[in-house]
């Protein structure tokens, strides 16, 4: 793609062409912005590159000849990634007469590249910093098969459907804008009300499993995080301010918060374990680049807990997390899910004798529930390797919510401690876990996996009752005082508009039933009721309707 754009528009000078997990991208500094329809010309001129079935050549070069090679040749951008690579000698690709740095591999020519498709155009500032150049990203993919890049092409289109951004908007579930701040959600009463039947779920859910419910502050004095070691790794993710010459940081996770509670008093090793629980918000500087509706946002919470327990209590406690895990996902309508196991990263805090016991309990674990996993390697936690468990959704998408951290390093920056069964003082371990993560990513996923058309148990509005006109509208109040008692999440629709145009509204909401009601069924002291999923239904009595409703709730019908 970066030789035809060069061929093209010879001006054009070259940023990063990266893989990614879907395909691929490249970033280009030009003056004139790219259009949809450049990418059939850009892809025209790559189906001539392959037809020529050019070799890609590799050889290693001397960083100074390189650096020179692409000073003359005008890649300004190459010369800085070239000037930032480690080691005196960098990789340089030719094919035909492109000439590019790239580490490789790759396949041996051109001809080998079959079925390809470009996809999109965006803005990407270089090395994703506002204040650097913006560049143009061209986005495409490529498959095996042609068979293959069709179904991908089809599941593009269904995603499209399917964005939380716009069914947010559509739904009325919430907005954000550059007035309040980019990545800062806004939501509206009936996102608000969805939200609501998430937390109100997972609360009791974590009660039931001996969880105790905790609040704590949203800033911390900085001394709190230069401890925990996240000042050092993670302040660049950080909010930071002073109060009276003392600087104070916006809790970008809810951890400090857990362990004061632990300390603050004596605890026996009959306590243990202890399961904290909070619905914690945290914030998060993230770069406005990386920004996207509510997968990744600045303000979040998280169904954030930690575990206090003995060492010969952390897999059976790791177990039953994963189970929890499980358990809710299948509750929410997802039925697949994929794991990973991430090892220590390059700069992180602990011995190493300690990370390998929580390594080992990890994948203990998970050998035990015989559950596959992958191995990320180096990108576990400062403080401690983790599980990842990804849902996936209806078109197989993966979604990252849930993580299990094993963690011996902060008990010992914090100096925990517990009283044991010889009367002497033990260090307790400590288990950090989110079931559902970032209740907006998970919410996110949940608008996507249904596009929109939620289950009824998590309907914003349940029913909506539509009157044929003015004289039904007593009945109607009736109606709606006896649902709303029955616990019905219910609304009346009294607009002065034609009864298609409300039953398309109602439709396009995605309220799974629909009463309507009129002079005929107020004289029969009945309802006719219609259904997303099964269209009309007929006419029943109220107190059968409310029972149907009730049914459905209780079984968590999808």
């Amino acid at each position: 793609m970066a030789q035809a754009v060069k061929e093209l528009w010879p001006d054009a000078k070259l940023g990063i062409g990266p893989s990614i997990e879907d395909g691929f991208y490249y970033d280009f500094d030009r003056e004139e912005p790219f259009s949809p329809e450049d990418l059939g010309v850009i892809e025209t001129k790559m189906r001539e590159i392959i037809k020529k079935n050019y070799p890609f050549e590799r050889r290693e070069m001397a960083k100074a000849e390189a650096v020179k090679l692409f000073k003359n040749m005008g890649e300004t951008y190459k010369v800085e990634l070239i000037e930032k690579i480690p080691g005196d000698v960098v990789s340089i690709y030719s094919n035909g007469n492109f000439i590019d740095l790239c580490k490789g591999p790759h396949v041996a020519s051109t001809g080998e590249i079959k079925a390809f498709k470009l996809l999109s155009i965006a803005g990407a500032y270089w090395h994703g910093i506002e204040t650097n150049p913006m560049l143009q990203r061209i986005y495409g993919t490529a498959f095996p098969t042609q068979k293959d890049l069709e179904h991908y092409i089809k599941t593009i289109e269904e995603a499209k459907k399917r964005d939380h951004r716009v069914l947010g908007r559509q739904l009325e579930y919430f907005s954000m804008n550059d007035e309040m701040g980019p990545g800062l959600v806004l939501y509206h009463p009936k996102g608000a009300r969805l939200r609501t039947l998430i937390e109100e779920y997972i609360r009791n859910e974590h009660l039931k499993r001996g969880y105790q419910l905790v609040i704590g502050p949203h800033i911390l004095k900085s001394d709190v995080w230069v401890r925990s070691g996240h000042y050092d790794y993670y302040k660049e993710n950080m909010y930071m301010f002073k109060i009276e010459n003392q600087e104070y940081a916006i809790k970008p996770m809810n951890c400090p918060n857990h362990i004061m509670v632990y300390k603050s008093k004596t605890r026996s090793y009959k306590d243990l374990p202890i399961k904290l629980f909070e619905l914690g918000t945290v914030y998060r500087n993230e770069k406005s680049g990386v920004l996207h509706g509510l997968l990744r946002v600045r303000g979040f919470t998280q169904d954030d807990a930690h575990i206090f327990c003995l060492q010969d209590q952390v897999e059976d406690e790791i177990i039953k997390v994963i189970d929890f895990v499980i358990d809710t996902l299948n509750a929410f309508g997802f039925d697949d899910f994929s794991i990973e196991l991430s090892t220590r990263p390059a700069k992180s805090i602990g011995s190493d004798a300690d990370w390998a016991l929580a390594e080992k309990a990890l994948i203990d674990s998970l050998n035990r529930k015989s559950l596959s996993y992958e191995i990320n390697e180096g990108d576990g936690a400062f403080y401690g390797p983790k599980i990842d468990i990804k849902l996936k959704d209806a078109l197989k998408r993966e979604w990252q919510c849930a993580t299990i951290q094993c963690d011996f390093a902060l008990p010992e920056r914090f100096d925990l401690k517990y009283i044991g069964q010889d009367g002497k003082e033990y260090r307790p371990i400590m288990l950090h876990r989110v079931i559902l993560g970032s209740l907006e990513r998970f919410m996110g996923a949940l608008i996507e996996h249904f596009a929109g058309a939620l289950p009824l148990w998590l309907a914003p509005v349940q029913c909506v009752i539509i009157p044929v006109s003015e004289k039904a509208g007593v009945y109607a109040e009736n109606v709606w005082r006896t649902l709303f008692a029955g616990d019905i999440r219910v609304e009346i629709d009294a607009r002065n508009e034609r009864l298609q145009k409300k039953i398309r509204d109602a439709e396009v909401q995605k309220i799974p039933y629909m009463i309507v009601i009129g002079e005929k069924e107020e004289s029969v002291g009945m309802i006719s009721v219609r259904s997303k999923a099964q269209g009309d239904i007929g006419r029943m009595k109220l107190g059968d309707f409310i029972e149907r409703i009730k049914e459905e709730k209780e079984k968590r019908v999808r």
